[in-house]
C-alpha cells in the first residue's frame, strides 16, 4: 500500500486566501478522507467563484452560480468516483450506459435539491458553503 500524505503534509497554495472562516485543522486531520481530482479549468472555475462570493458586498446575487459549480463539482465527482472506474472494469457496453443512464437521473434530481437548497440561503450560509468547498480543494 502506498504512503498517503496527511492533511498537515500537504502544501497549500500559495494563493489560498480564504475569507470564510474553516474549521480547526485538528478537527479534520486525523480523520480519513476521500478526495477526487478534477480539471485545471473546474478548479480556476471554482477558485474564481469562490473568491468572487467572498468578496461579494451580498453574496446572495452569486446563489445560481454557486449552485452550478456545486452541481459541475458532484457530476465530475461522480464520473471519477464511479464512472471511470466501471470503465476500467470492462464490464461491457449496456453495463456502462445503463449505470450513465442511472447516473443522469440522479444528476437531475440532486440538481434541482440543490438549486433549491442554495436558493434560499443567506450570505453567511454561501460563505459557509465557500469554506467546505475550499477545505475540501486542501
Amino acid at each position: 500500500m502506498r504512503n498517503m500524505t496527511t492533511t498537515e503534509e500537504r502544501a497549500v497554495p500559495a494563493k489560498h486566501t480564504p475569507s470564510a472562516k474553516l474549521p480547526a485543522k485538528s478537527a479534520t486531520a486525523s480523520k480519513p478522507f476521500l478526495r477526487f481530482y478534477h480539471s485545471a479549468a473546474l478548479r480556476k472555475k471554482t477558485l474564481t467563484l469562490l473568491g468572487t462570493i467572498e468578496q461579494a458586498r451580498n453574496a446572495t446575487t452569486h446563489r445560481e452560480a454557486l449552485s452550478n459549480l456545486v452541481i459541475e463539482l458532484t457530476d465530475s465527482g461522480m464520473d471519477y468516483y464511479f464512472i471511470k472506474p466501471l470503465k476500467l472494469a470492462k464490464p461491457g457496453f449496456l453495463v456502462e450506459q445503463s449505470a450513465k443512464l442511472g447516473l443522469a437521473g440522479v444528476q437531475q434530481v440532486m440538481g434541482s435539491v440543490v438549486r433549491q437548497i442554495i436558493g434560499r440561503m443567506d450570505s453567511p450560509q454561501l460563505l459557509s458553503i465557500c469554506g467546505s468547498i475550499r477545505q475540501l480543494m486542501l
